[in-house]
């Protein structure tokens, strides 16, 4: 088995350099567009009817059949079933791709465990009862937060996650594992508005969610890679110390 621990790629420094810069220059950019809510909400207006008070998509049964449902299934199923087709392949770059998958979508999910921000579909501004939290803003005294557990966008993480699909294919074609980080990027966006169109999000939330996915997804393969490099260096000195 170490011989195949051995493949895992190590990526080079000067790419999480970049990563980190890149994260940091976007953590910016969305925290300007999430302290400025007039985006968000101008973005969510669109599927408001004030009129009725309501969100005319948010029971859509094909926006929720399709982008809600069967699209995140898909992922789910098909990471899963890869998961297990890299253990009985001894493919640890397919095994730990898989697991950065449901890493992202981990740590987005407890993040929107916790959150105190509640969707839009809730807030006074569209006809519900809790106060719109600004990021990482205190509530104010004597405001209703509501339901909260809506910050960052649970959904399009499941999209997001495909970006994982970056450190399957770097050892082989970086072009197309570029193509792939992309792809996801753009599957979490499609799935994210999906949600945005029923009131379900902000559209800062997915933003959020993509950062918080492909933030987890590098420092797990930062740690993972590094930890099986160290793991399969010392079996081998162990192995040469035994012989000798």
């Amino acid at each position: 088995m170490s011989n195949h621990l051995s493949t895992v790629s190590m990526l080079p420094a000067e790419f999480y350099r970049r990563q980190v810069l890149g994260l940091l220059i976007m953590a910016v950019v969305f925290w300007s567009v999430s302290q400025n809510s007039r985006l968000d909400f101008w973005i969510t207006d669109f599927w408001y009817q004030a009129s009725t008070h309501s969100f005319p998509w948010k029971d859509n049964y094909w926006l929720e059949l399709i982008n809600h449902k069967a699209m995140k299934y898909m992922i789910i199923i098909s990471a899963i079933y890869a998961f297990f087709w890299g253990v009985y392949q001894r493919n640890i770059q397919l095994v730990v791709t898989m697991l950065l998958m449901g890493l992202g979508v981990l740590a987005v999910g407890i993040l929107k465990a916790v959150s105190i921000h509640s969707c839009p579909w809730s807030l006074t501004e569209y006809g519900g009862s809790a106060a719109y939290i600004p990021l990482l803003t205190s509530l104010p005294a004597g405001a209703n937060s509501g339901p909260g557990s809506c910050f960052p966008g649970g959904h399009a993480s499941s999209g997001f996650s495909l970006m994982a699909l970056f450190f399957l294919l770097y050892p082989l074609r970086i072009k197309a594992a570029w193509l792939c980080w992309l792809a996801g990027l753009l599957f979490g966006m499609a799935m994210g508005f999906g949600q945005v169109m029923r009131g379900a999000h902000f559209f800062s939330h997915n933003l959020w969610s993509g950062w918080w996915v492909w933030l987890t997804q590098v420092l797990s393969y930062w740690l993972i890679s590094h930890c099986i490099a160290y793991y399969g260096s010392h079996s081998q000195r162990g192995v040469i110390n035994g012989a000798a």
